[in-house]
C-alpha cells in the first residue's frame, strides 16, 4: 500500500544544504517537496532558534506555554477579525484532518470531494 516516489533505486540521501539533498555517492538533488521552500535546509537562523528553544522546552501543542498564546495573538494581528482563532497541530494530516471535522460539524454534511 505504501508507493516510492522513483521508478528505480531508491535515493539514500545522508544530509543537506540550502536546497539541495545529497546521496551517499556525493550527488545533490533540488529538494522540491520536503518543507524547505521557504528557507532550505540547515538555515544557521533555524538552527540558532531550533537550538534555542529545546535547550528551554522540547515538547508539542499539547500542553500550555505563554509563547504559543503569545505568536497566535501575533499571528491572528495580522489577519482579518474573522480569522481570530488559532488551531496549532503537528502535521499537515493533522491540519487536514482538522479541517475536515470543523467543515462537517459546520455545514452538517459527511460527503467530501476531493481532487488530486
Amino acid at each position: 500500500s505504501c508507493k516510492v516516489f522513483y521508478a528505480k533505486d531508491p535515493l539514500k540521501i545522508v544530509r543537506a544544504q540550502g536546497q539541495y539533498m545529497f546521496d551517499e555517492k556525493g550527488e545533490n538533488y533540488l529538494d522540491c517537496i520536503n518543507n524547505v521552500a521557504h528557507v532550505g535546509h540547515s538555515h544557521p537562523y533555524v538552527i540558532k532558534a531550533a537550538t534555542k528553544q529545546m535547550e528551554l522546552l522540547n515538547t508539542n501543542s499539547r500542553f500550555l506555554h505563554d509563547s504559543l498564546v503569545q505568536y497566535a495573538q501575533r499571528l491572528t494581528a495580522t489577519l482579518p477579525e474573522k480569522l481570530s482563532v488559532c488551531y496549532f497541530v503537528n502535521s499537515g494530516s493533522e491540519a487536514n484532518d482538522l479541517a475536515l471535522r470543523l467543515a462537517r460539524q459546520y455545514r452538517g454534511h459527511q460527503d467530501v470531494i476531493t481532487l488530486e
